[in-house]
C-alpha cells in the first residue's frame, strides 16, 4: 500500500480516473478470491500483497474524482463522506472479522471481501463516469512508437512522485497524515492484545466490539469534519479576498493538536495504571474517532487544492508516505508496547501528533510562499535551460 501510490497516481492522470479505476478493481476482485483460496501461508501472503497494490487505487483516483467534479469550496464535505469508508473499515473489519472467526472459518472474511469487491467492480463499471478534463494520453495521437514510449515513462515514472517532496509543504502535510495513520493503526491493531488481559476478556468478538467505538466516532465525523474544513475556506476567503490553499490546513490544527494526543495520553495511561474501567478508554477512542474526521478531510483536500493540475500525483505522494508509516506503526506497536508498556507508546504517538501540527500551522502561515519560491526557481532553470539549448 505504500509503495503502489507512484504507479495508480500517474496512471490516472495519463489514462484518465475511470479506466485506471476498472482495471484495479477487477484484479482487486481477482486478488481477492486467491486470498481466500490460498493453500499456504505463503500464498495468503503473496496475494495479500496483491490486493494490497491495487487497494490503493480507489482512494487515490477516487479522491481525484472528487477533485475534478467539485469546487474547492465544497470538495472536503464530499471527501469526508468518501474517508469515512477508509476509516470506518479498518475500525469495523475486526469487530467482523472477530464475529466471522468465532462461528466460521477465516477463510469466509475473504469471501466477504471478494463480495464486497465484486460489487465495487461493478458500480464502478456501470456508475462511474470519467471526470478528468483531460487526458494526457490523448496527446500520444500521431507519435511514433519511441515517442510515446518515451513520453509514458516521462509521465508515469514513478520517480515523479517522490520528487513532488521538494517543496516542504507536501512534505509536511505528508508527515501529518503519517502521524494520523501512525496513530489509528497503532491504536487499532494492539486492542486485543492490550485490552483483553486488562478486561479479562477471552474471545475475538468481545474484544473486537472495541473497534465499535472508533468506528462510531469516524461515522458521526463524517458529518463535521469536511463541513468544517469548508467553512474555514470560506471564511478565510472573506476575509482575504481570495482563496490561499493553506488556509484549509488551519481546521485541522486544535484536532490534530490536542484532541487526539490528549485521547491518546488518556487511554494509554488509563490502561496502564488500570484506572476508569472500560468505559474510559471506549470513550476516549470514539472522541478521536471523531477528530480524526476533522483532520483528514482538510489534509486530503489541501493535496487535490496545491496543484490542481498535478491532483492525483500530490494525492499519490501522501499515501504512499502515509502508508509507509502504518506499516512502521503496524509493525512496531506489539514490541513497542511489550517493551516500554502502552502508557509511554500513547506518549510518543501524542509527541508526533503535536509535532505534526506544529509543522502543519508553519505550513498554513508560510507554505504560499515555499511554493512560489520553488516554482519561480524551477521557471527561471526552464529559462536557463532554453537559453542553452538556443545557444547550441
Amino acid at each position: 500500500m505504500g509503495l503502489s501510490p507512484m504507479v495508480w497516481g500517474p496512471l490516472g492522470q495519463v489514462y484518465g480516473r475511470r479506466w485506471t479505476q476498472i482495471v484495479s478493481a477487477v484484479l482487486f476482485f481477482a486478488f481477492s478470491i486467491g486470498t481466500a483460496l490460498a493453500p499456504n501461508l505463503v500464498s495468503f501472503f503473496i496475494f495479500r500483497v496483491l490486493t494490497a497494490f491495487q487497494g490503493t487505487s480507489f482512494l487515490i483516483v477516487g479522491a481525484s474524482c472528487i477533485g475534478d467534479i467539485y469546487r474547492p469550496t465544497e470538495r472536503a464535505t464530499a471527501l469526508g463522506w468518501f474517508l469515512s469508508g477508509t476509516l470506518i473499515g479498518p475500525a469495523f473489519g475486526p469487530f467482523i472479522g472477530g464475529i466471522i472467526v468465532t462461528f466460521r472459518t477465516w477463510r469466509d472474511i475473504f469471501w466477504l471481501q471478494t463480495a464486497l469487491a465484486g460489487v465495487g467492480t461493478a458500480l464502478v463499471f456501470f456508475l462511474l463516469p470519467e471526470t478528468i478534463h483531460h487526458k494526457r494520453s490523448a496527446e500520444l495521437a500521431g507519435l511514433k512508437t519511441a515517442e510515446k514510449v518515451h513520453k509514458l515513462w516521462q509521465w508515469t515514472n514513478p520517480w515523479r512522485v517522490v520528487r513532488l517532496y521538494r517543496y516542504p509543504n507536501l512534505l509536511i502535510v505528508g508527515l501529518a497524515s503519517s502521524s494520523l495513520v501512525w496513530n489509528m493503526y497503532s491504536l487499532l491493531t494492539p486492542i486485543r492484545y492490550v485490552l483483553n488481559p486488562r478486561f479479562h476478556l477471552t474471545s475475538p468478538i468481545q474484544s473486537g466490539l472495541f473497534y465499535i467505538a472508533p468506528g462510531c466516532g469516524y461515522l458521526l465525523g463524517t458529518f463535521f469534519g469536511g463541513r468544517w474544513a469548508d467553512y474555514v475556506v470560506k471564511k478565510y476567503i472573506r476575509k482575504r479576498g481570495q482563496r490561499v490553499s493553506e488556509d484549509r490546513l488551519r481546521s485541522c490544527l486544535v484536532a490534530m493538536g490536542v484532541v487526539i494526543p490528549g485521547c491518546m495520553l488518556v487511554y494509554g495511561w488509563s490502561i496502564e495504571k488500570e484506572k476508569g474501567g472500560i468505559p474510559l478508554p471506549v470513550i476516549v477512542m470514539f472522541l478521536q474517532g471523531v477528530a480524526q474526521l476533522f483532520c483528514f478531510p482538510s489534509l486530503n483536500t489541501y493535496c487535490l487544492d496545491v496543484m490542481q493540475g498535478r491532483s492525483s500525483e500530490v494525492v499519490a505522494g501522501n499515501y504512499m508516505i502515509r502508508y509507509l508509516f502504518a506499516a512502521l506503526g503496524t509493525a512496531t506497536c506489539l514490541p513497542a508496547i511489550e517493551a516500554i508498556g502502552v502508557g509511554w507508546f500513547s506518549t510518543i504517538s501524542a509527541g508526533f501528533l503535536v509535532i505534526s501540527t506544529l509543522l502543519t500551522y508553519a505550513t498554513s502561515v508560510y507554505g504560499r510562499g515555499w511554493r512560489e519560491t520553488i516554482d519561480e526557481d524551477r521557471q527561471e532553470k526552464k529559462v536557463r535551460h532554453a537559453h542553452r539549448d538556443a545557444e547550441k
